[in-house]
């Protein structure tokens, strides 16, 4: 299983110098993962960035994968891993999605670089 954290899946929408690392991932959709906490920060930024349309397909193509809502054991465990990893609250959930279900956690973002079952690319 592989889960995509939102940088990811914004170097893939904008097609960066990365998005060919995260293609064979998000359109494996059997095995892809998408926390809802993903589906907020992806719509945020691109709404911001473009126009609310583009951030409309941006979720739809999201939402091919399977969703993961956040549960009460993701918010707890993910406020443990906050602390012991110093994430911010979003990261922390991601992490903790991905542990829960045994993902892989694809990511360019720094704050997970170090961290045991995270594949961190460099921007």
């Amino acid at each position: 299983m592989n889960i995509v954290d939102s940088s990811g899946w914004l170097e893939y929408f904008a097609n960066g110098k990365n998005a060919g690392i995260y293609e064979p991932i998000i359109t494996g959709l059997d095995d892809l993962l998408v926390p809802t906490i993903t589906l907020y920060e992806v719509f945020k930024k691109v709404l911001q960035q473009r126009d609310e349309t583009q951030a409309l397909i941006a979720i739809a193509i999201m939402q091919q994968g399977s969703v993961i809502e956040l549960t009460n054991s993701i918010a707890i465990n993910a406020a443990k891993a906050s602390v012991k990893h110093k994430l911010p609250m979003a990261d922390s959930i991601i992490l903790t999605t991905a542990r829960q279900y045994s993902a892989t956690l694809w990511t360019q973002d720094e704050d997970f670089k170090n961290i045991e079952g995270v594949k961190y690319i460099k921007k």
